[in-house]
């Protein structure tokens, strides 16, 4: 990174970790919450350990390293919230994902040190779709706080993705559908590279189903068999692949 862009990278990284203990504080019943809605989706017990997570792979990121994509998650499962972890995509689906590209060196990506992951809320839950039983059950304080945390973080990722000038790729696509759980972070995100001083940074926003039971390669490799794409390279396939989905999503 150059220094203006690792200096931004710092207050990016900075303004994220006091957010997250903000978001913590705000919401002490947070927890219990999450609890009861595993419960109620009889998720297998674990222990509860941090309801609003921080990547600290952030902190691991040195001036030197190459940025090469901007991964955007959903939210924090059962691993990524542990307190020995706070680490975004360590569990299964980031396995999946770090195997990926370490099979197709091709691309040139080391996943733990030439991406920044991020999610679309940092809030936890076991699995995504218990957002909204949180939020139903938190009542307007939480569902505001889950709000809230997807327009801030995609206010934030934009800039950040216009700072470094790296490739965005959101998977996980389902839920940023019309009327969806993640609707207000496709919303927010669109409108803030929407501008026309942006729009450079808006071709390198891609679209993916998720790493997670593998659906990213294999939704790749149906869209590879159909074109008859075998012989094309392998970034091309991904890049046509992730601005169709860019389209069924964002309409553009």
């Amino acid at each position: 990174m150059t220094a203006q862009q690792w200096k931004y990278f710092c207050d990016f990284k900075d303004e994220f970790k006091n957010k997250v203990e903000e978001w913590k504080k705000l919401l002490p019943q947070l927890t219990e919450l999450q609890r009861e809605a595993a419960r109620l989706a009889k998720t297998p017990e674990y222990p509860f350990e941090t309801p609003v997570v921080y990547n600290r792979a952030l902190d691991d990121v040195k001036q030197e390293d190459e940025i090469k994509l901007i991964v955007i998650g959903d939210n924090p499962g059962k691993d990524e919230q542990r307190a020995s972890n706070n680490r975004y995509l360590v569990g299964q689906a980031g396995k999946i994902a770090e195997g990926y590209f370490r099979k197709n060196p091709e691309l040139g990506v080391d996943f733990r040190r030439n991406v920044i992951i991020l999610n679309k809320t940092p809030v936890h839950s076991a699995k995504t779709v218990q957002l909204n039983t949180i939020a139903k059950r938190g009542g307007p304080e939480v569902a505001k706080l889950i709000y809230d945390s997807q327009i801030w973080m995609a206010k934030k990722t934009a800039a950040l993705h216009v700072a470094l000038g790296t490739e965005l790729w959101l998977v996980g696509y389902s839920e940023l559908k019309d009327k969806k759980l993640f609707c207000p972070y496709r919303d927010a995100l669109r409108k803030a590279l929407e501008a026309d001083d942006v729009q450079q940074a808006w071709k390198k926003v891609y679209v993916f189903q998720h790493f997670s039971m593998n659906r990213f390669t294999i939704d790749l490799g149906v869209f590879i068999k159909a074109g008859k794409k075998e012989k094309a390279p392998l970034e091309a396939n991904l890049h046509e692949l992730g601005l169709l989905h860019r389209k069924e999503i964002f309409g553009l």
